[in-house]
């Protein structure tokens, strides 16, 4: 019996499919040396095709409530939630009729976001996960080199990297800010020629700060090392281009800006870095592109129970067993969803908005902690009264992250100028 991967998704009554079958995707777009997709690069051109913003009706916002808090979970749209309500009436009730299902090659979509490849692509249950298959991939906690990284990047993965310098006595070189940013000849200072990895985050959690991705790995490379990139503030709300920025790694879950849910994410590892410089650190069934039973009556004999021949793709090295499948139909519509409004033009969007915060509330006595060059989805300012600001903010149904010293703020394609004028007048 020859056991494939999509008899193994069949098994579990055709649901996955849908998130992972193979269907035409969306047409890739060429990109140019800047990274900026060549049929997108007139924002001009774009508002013609791609549909009108802000996009309020594609989501369940309740009436009074304001929500600017994209960066910390992001609404699913419309279509997104009936995909997750169908996946539960299958669910629940075996047999019952019910509606087709969207087949949509998700990893084909993400691909195209971010211009890379389908075979590039392997799920992941959320980006902490991604980071440390490449790190343990590159064999990071036994080798003599350095990673450098910044203060800026995501706390876990500076925890992850913290503890393999506890433990394994790591050469953990963290770049400081200047000014709430991190320069990069301060990163060519702390890179040197025994520079294993360089580990960012694209778009820093805390304040928006964005770093020239290309830059970083043009200076990473050029000492011999590799790059990974933390992109969950930055994939579906930035334009990403792994082809021109040249970079190596990058993960993301999908419950902030790609619109998903908890539970899967994305990696991405340039194709001819598989098993050359990064090796597999765990196996399971869904690496295995054929898998054939010996053991019941009338199948082939053999010396072992099983044999199989693994994927030489990202699955094939990545992914180990089921993934969730209710989030893969819920990205089945947000992705398409995403690539229909076009990231460069919900880039530009919301560009007004954050302009407007940035005048206004500095004027209120909240110092701004976003370099104003960032045009990252983030906008964060220092708080006196974090207790406050939020008991204000709650009272008045906005929505925003207030944190102990500092209040974030993440508008996104539902979001509209009366959002940022309830903002101010609730810290007014």
């Amino acid at each position: 019996m020859n056991i494939t991967r999509r008899e193994m998704l069949a098994g579990l009554g055709g649901i996955a499919a849908a998130g992972v079958a193979s269907a035409k995707a969306s047409p890739r777009v060429q990109s140019s040396a800047a990274g900026i997709p060549t049929s997108l690069s007139s924002l001009a051109s774009l508002s013609s095709a791609a549909p009108p913003l802000p996009a309020k009706s594609d989501f369940a916002i309740p009436d009074g409530v304001t929500y600017l808090n994209g960066a910390y979970i992001h609404p699913m749209p419309n279509v997104a939630a009936d995909a997750l309500h169908e996946y539960g009436e299958r669910r629940s009730r075996p047999g019952a009729a019910t509606k087709p299902l969207n087949k949509v090659d998700i990893k084909a979509e993400f691909a195209a976001l971010i211009n890379a490849k389908a075979s590039e692509i392997s799920f992941v249950p959320n980006t902490s996960t991604g980071e440390n298959l490449v790190v343990n991939g590159l064999g990071i906690s036994e080798t003599k080199g350095n990673v450098v990284t910044d203060a800026l990047h995501f706390e876990g993965a500076l925890l992850h990297l913290g503890e393999l310098q506890k433990r394994n006595g790591l050469d953990l070189r963290i770049v400081m800010p200047r000014d709430w940013r991190i320069e990069l000849h301060d990163m060519e200072r702390a890179i040197d020629k025994d520079t294993k990895l360089v580990e960012i985050s694209l778009v820093a959690m805390d304040n928006g700060f964005q770093h020239d991705l290309k830059a970083v790995c043009d200076l990473a490379h050029a000492h011999g090392a590799y790059v990974y990139a933390d992109i969950v503030q930055a994939a579906g709300n930035t334009p990403i281009d792994v082809r021109a920025s040249g970079v190596d790694f990058c993960a993301c879950s999908s419950f902030k800006w790609l619109m998903g849910d908890f539970g899967l994410g994305f990696l991405f590892v340039r194709e001819d870095l598989l098993d050359r410089v990064i090796g597999r650190q765990q196996y399971g069934y869904f690496q295995a592109r054929k898998l054939e039973s010996h053991l019941l009556p009338g199948e082939s004999p053999a010396p072992t129970p099983y044999t199989w021949e693994l994927q030489s793709n990202a699955t094939g090295h990545f992914e180990v067993g089921t993934n969730a499948i209710g989030v893969s139909l819920i990205l089945a519509e947000s992705l398409p969803y995403i690539r229909r409004l076009g990231v460069e033009n919900i880039q530009a969007y919301r560009q007004p908005l954050l302009k407007r915060l940035r005048e206004e509330l500095p004027q209120l006595g909240f110092e701004p902690l976003t370099p104003p060059e960032s045009t990252s989805a983030l906008i964060s300012f220092a708080v006196q009264d974090s207790k406050a600001v939020a008991a204000r903010l709650e009272k008045a149904n906005v929505n925003v992250r207030v944190g102990q010293h500092f209040i974030r703020v993440s508008p996104s394609v539902f979001n509209d100028m009366k959002d940022i004028d309830k903002l101010l007048e609730a810290l007014s």
